[in-house]
């Protein structure tokens, strides 16, 4: 049973939690948006745990997708479902129980919130195979570690099951939010990517750093900078003041740094500019936290 359990939480990278902070502050920072501020402990506890735990049912999901292909790259080749160690039908329970689990939580909020994450779990369940056909398949994970926006959002305003009660909880600002973070989820994941472009054109998976070629580190700078600028843009009619501006510039300055590793494309270097973009997301998390805090 230990072992097994050891196996279980491989799969759902437990001892790697870059990926669902990665999910987590920007879907807190909506939150925090959506209430202007403090969201309370219900919400909070929904949005981190629901976090945590569709990520990890992602991972269930992405690694029975890919399990063909990971036996090929390098950085992939040990995963539990892809050496065998774990059968499919296991890895698709867990992932379904975990699911499930998420969507318990979600039932505890709204209906329009429930009717959003149905979505959501479209676009993350259509992601493993974006890759086969995708020249740009980031950008639909962009979509999918966007999605708790939006439903943030419609947390915190509610409203009647119809068209116009989903319209009206997820208003033109979370959409604006979900596509200026898109660029930062464009941005980490070439990085990532860029780990293992090798590999990917030898057994011909689709990857933006395959995409973009020579003008991968210039592209990953771009997305850096629109996700910024747009953030700044969207919200500075919120009166976060200056601990939202000393975020964001703390957040480019973590850019830069990044662009700076993976300037000569180096394996290890890109990998750990990836594994550090959680900190330039906190970053701007406690840039909104703290302007909400002192305007009150």
């Amino acid at each position: 049973m230990r072992q097994r359990l050891a196996l279980y939480l491989d799969l759902i990278r437990w001892n790697r939690p870059a990926g669902w902070l990665l999910l987590l502050w920007p879907t807190l920072s909506a939150l925090w948006v959506a209430a202007q501020g403090w969201p309370g402990w219900h919400l909070l506890g929904v949005f981190v745990l629901g976090t945590v735990i569709m990520r990890s049912a992602g991972c269930c999901i992405n690694d029975v997708a890919d399990r063909d292909f990971d036996r090929h790259v390098k950085r992939t080749a040990h995963r539990p479902v892809t050496r065998g160690a774990l059968s499919v039908r296991e890895a698709l329970w867990l992932g379904a129980v975990l699911a499930l689990m998420a969507f318990g939580l979600v039932l505890t909020t709204n209906p329009t919130t429930i009717a959003w994450s149905f979505v959501g779990l479209f676009v993350t369940l259509l992601y493993p195979y974006a890759k086969r056909h995708v020249s740009m398949p980031q950008a639909v994970l962009g979509i999918a570690f966007s999605f708790g926006i939006p439903m943030a959002f419609s947390a915190v305003r509610g409203g009647e099951l119809s068209w116009a009660g989903m319209v009206s909880s997820a208003p033109w600002l979370a959409w604006a939010m979900l596509l200026g973070n898109l660029c930062w989820v464009l941005a980490y994941d070439t990085e990532y990517a860029m780990v293992d472009r090798d590999d990917d054109l030898r057994i011909g998976m689709k990857t933006s750093a395959i995409t973009l070629g020579q003008h991968d580190v210039r592209a990953v700078a771009a997305f850096y900078m629109v996700y910024l600028l747009s953030w700044w843009v969207l919200l500075r009619d919120q009166q976060l003041g200056w601990p939202f501006m000393l975020g964001l510039c703390g957040a480019a300055l973590q850019a830069l740094w990044h662009v700076q590793l993976i300037r000569d494309r180096q394996r290890e270097a890109c990998f750990r500019a990836f594994r550090l973009n959680h900190w330039l997301g906190a970053t701007v998390f406690a840039g909104i936290v703290a302007g909400y805090a002192l305007a009150r």
